[in-house]
């Protein structure tokens, strides 16, 4: 069975103007569906678009990442303006839950759905994952004269001086999650000594979690740690990376998806449901493009992926950490990006 690391990102509350999918029509039971999306902005349209082609139902979003996506639903506490929050790690629909925020809904494609992928009264269930690896600019390696990490204890020498680029627990979930899935591999105090071994490392802490992908593709590193899609769809592109998953183990992100309570359109977020981890929804991660794994096992993959059964992925129990995020976040400032 899949192990599952679930990751929190708190940060101030932004405003982002809706974003249009379909044509305007006037709304009605399952003619049109608002979204809140903590999936980026790109992929959040490749999903949406394709739902709409399937359903004929039109879509629009706000593009929020998970912190102020959570801030604005608690806000919004029953008078939502949107019918479903797309993405966020799991923890943070586990916290919307407890919050009254949204409503279950089950259905047929939520009872195939693994019990990892889901919470069991139907308030949450998840639609793809992507793991934490090393992208690494093998030009830019080499200009350098250095030699490619394999493992977490590769990171650590010298010659990765300045080469390494990676977000900060301080705005970015996938950071969290890394910090979560190094505590479960070494224990916490361990873990944290090695990550202040590895701010010597460190040119660049990012504020999000695919920024230190940028940094790799122009070759401003060498080095960048974070979740793979970006790194696949580089090296589908011909793109001089290599992507190394860490000998020791690493986490992954584990986004879902909730229903809103008080949703305006709540029929068509029940169809919205049911088609995200129905094998034609949970295809459409392969052929729009995301590289983001599904949750379903006999759904498409891109060639340059390995199949999810094949990495050693990190579990965590998700109410332990969730409970001690800000402690552990505040915790890495003081002891990781202080180190000297």
């Amino acid at each position: 069975m899949r192990k599952v690391i679930f990751t929190v990102l708190a940060c101030l509350m932004v405003v982002t103007p809706l974003v249009a999918q379909g044509t305007k029509e006037d709304s009605s039971a399952a003619n049109e569906l608002v979204v809140y999306a903590s999936v980026d902005e790109a992929n959040a349209v490749k999903i949406l678009d394709a739902f709409t082609a399937d359903t004929q139902i039109k879509t629009s979003f706000v593009q929020l990442s998970s912190g102020p996506a959570l801030t604005r639903i608690q806000a919004e506490s029953g008078k939502p303006q949107a019918d479903v929050w797309l993405g966020a790690p799991s923890d943070n629909h586990v916290i919307a839950k407890k919050d009254g925020l949204t409503v279950p809904y089950k259905g047929p494609n939520f009872e195939a759905l693994g019990s990892e992928f889901k919470d069991a009264e139907g308030y949450w269930r998840g639609f793809y994952m992507n793991p934490l690896c090393f992208g690494i600019n093998t030009v830019a390696l080499a200009k350098a004269g250095a030699t490619i990490p394999r493992s977490w204890a590769d990171l650590l020498k010298p010659e990765y001086k300045g080469l390494i680029q990676m977000p900060t627990p301080q705005a970015s979930g996938t950071a969290v999650t890394m910090v979560y899935s190094l505590i479960e591999m070494m224990g916490e105090d361990q873990a944290f000594a090695y990550m202040a071994k590895l701010n010597k490392n460190v040119q660049t802490y990012t504020s999000s979690g695919t920024g230190p992908s940028k940094g790799v593709n122009v070759g401003d590193c060498a080095i960048g740690i974070q979740f793979s899609p970006a790194f696949f769809q580089m090296k589908a592109n011909g793109q001089p990376i290599e992507i190394v998953f860490p000998s020791e183990g690493f986490g992954f992100e584990f986004p879902a998806a909730s229903i809103l309570k008080g949703a305006k359109n709540y029929e068509a977020a029940k169809i919205f449901m049911e088609w995200l981890v129905s094998k034609k929804g949970q295809d459409v991660l392969k052929s729009t493009g995301t590289y983001f794994y599904p949750v379903i096992d006999d759904a498409e993959i891109d060639p340059v992926m390995p199949a999810f059964s094949t990495l050693h992925v990190v579990g965590v129990d998700l109410s332990y950490y969730s409970s001690r995020k800000q402690q552990l976040v505040e915790r890495w400032v003081s002891e990781v990006l202080s180190a000297k």
